[in-house]
């Protein structure tokens, strides 16, 4: 299987390799064009230029001047007369220059002619120009071998070929490795993902700067920090759970295994029983509120809003848990203004107050008060305050109050019936209405809840 940097250089070498292809493939046929348009352009100005000088001075001296110079460079020249007679040349014409002379249109421009421009094929690049002094007219050609311009383009051929081969060279080596630099931290998150998916959550990823790559870094590193401490939030769970169960089942056991006995008063035996049923009803109203959270967690209750007056129903939760505040002595006072109304689930508004309620009379002492409080602190926001005099919390355990079966003092809370899981269906509750809950508590003095919907 091919790794990702792999793949990456080979898709950039190839985008690279057909771009510099091209460039090549233009600026090859550029050099050459211009390098044979240069040919073609010299020894056409060479054939202008000995027409001038015939047409200024035709004479047998001068016919053998040009001969004489051009049989010094590595050009040529053939003097011809109207009829293309030769009349003078610089070399030995050869066959494939007569046919070059006899085969070339009789009209020729005054700027000269190109007649064969085949320098892959032919031997010669040949031009023509006319000469006409009055008395005497006719054509110079020019001739000129093509073997050192054949050459001089193979050479620029393997110039550039090797120039080619040295840039994909260099480019592939380069591309390889920028390709690893930038692939490794994808290779890193790749393992990260693996380790998380095998269970193990204890990833750590650099820190990579502020692009997608460091963004996909930050969630992965985000993803497996939540998942670890949802793993240990699990096995917390489970284990409070357990040990919630495990103390009343103790207790059943045990009492019932007392109340069996034969020869014990009956007297003993209901006061067993009371604590059986005691411990039943703990275990039915853990297993109930267990039962809420899971369908909270599975989206499997049902936020119905309406709008709702506050005020009764606050009453007529007051009316509910009365009887409970005036076995213990405690006094719950109700602030709430006429007309307040909330877009809420009544029923699980109602559930929301009988939590927070539950809680003020769990964790207070006797002859204290509790208190609610309606108000609208700002447009379209309704806050309901519900506030004790009860043990309170711990600064250092408020911002953990409202994890599932967590608990402050978990000695005194399991001599008050506490499970822990109040506060976290409150506060589940509440942001299913899209509200929000806040907590402030001194320890000794009270606590007060607020949930804003």
């Amino acid at each position: 299987m091919k790794k990702i940097s792999t793949k990456l250089a080979i898709y950039f070498l190839a985008a690279v390799l057909i771009m510099e292809s091209l460039l090549m493939i233009y600026l090859h046929s550029s050099m050459i064009d211009t390098r044979t348009q240069e040919e073609f352009q010299s020894i056409l100005s060479r054939g202008n230029s000995h027409r001038d000088v015939l047409e200024d001075s035709y004479t047998e001296g001068t016919l053998n001047h040009i001969a004489h110079m051009e049989s010094k460079t590595d050009t040529e020249v053939v003097i011809t007369d109207e009829n293309k007679k030769i009349i003078a040349s610089s070399k030995d014409v050869s066959d494939g220059m007569r046919n070059l002379i006899n085969d070339h249109p009789q009209e020729v421009p005054r700027e000269g002619l190109l007649i064969e421009s085949d320098w892959e094929k032919m031997n010669y690049l040949a031009t023509v120009t006319e000469y006409n002094n009055g008395a005497e007219e006719g054509y110079v050609y020019m001739f000129k071998n093509t073997k050192p311009l054949r050459s001089l383009i193979q050479k620029l051929n393997y110039h550039f070929l090797m120039a080619g081969i040295l840039g994909l060279l260099i480019i592939a080596v380069i591309y390889f490795l920028l390709s690893r630099i930038l692939t490794r931290p994808l290779i890193n998150m790749k393992e990260a993902t693996e380790q998380l998916s095998n269970g193990d959550f204890l990833v750590k990823l650099p820190e990579l700067g502020k692009d997608e790559l460091g963004e996909l870094s930050n969630s992965i590193q985000k993803l497996a920090n939540d998942l670890e401490n949802i793993q240990n939030d699990r096995l917390e769970f489970l284990a409070s759970v357990s040990h919630e169960l495990r103390t009343p089942l103790t207790y059943i056991q045990g009492y019932t295994a007392v109340a069996l006995r034969e020869g014990i008063s009956d007297e003993k035996r209901n006061e067993y029983l009371r604590i059986i049923q005691d411990e039943s009803g703990r275990i039915v109203h853990l297993i109930e509120n267990l039962f809420e959270l899971a369908k909270i967690d599975q989206n499997t209750f049902t936020i119905t809003k309406q709008e709702i007056e506050l005020c009764p129903l606050i009453q007529s939760v007051a009316k509910k848990v009365g009887p409970a505040f005036d076995r213990k002595n405690m006094t719950l006072q109700i602030s709430c203004p006429k007309t307040v109304y909330a877009f809420a689930d009544p029923l699980r508004l109602e559930q929301i107050i009988l939590n927070l309620l539950d809680n003020a009379l769990k964790y207070s002492e006797e002859n204290t008060i509790t208190s609610v409080m309606i108000r609208s602190p700002e447009a379209g926001k309704v806050g309901i305050t519900v506030t004790d005099q009860g043990y309170g919390i711990p600064e250092n355990e408020l911002q953990h109050i409202f994890k599932r079966l967590y608990r402050v003092e978990k000695s005194r809370s399991r001599v008050s019936g506490g499970s822990g899981l109040g506060l976290s269906i409150v506060k589940e509750l509440v942001e299913a209405h899209g509200g929000s809950v806040a907590i402030e508590s001194k320890e000794g003095k009270g606590t007060s809840i607020e949930i804003l919907i």
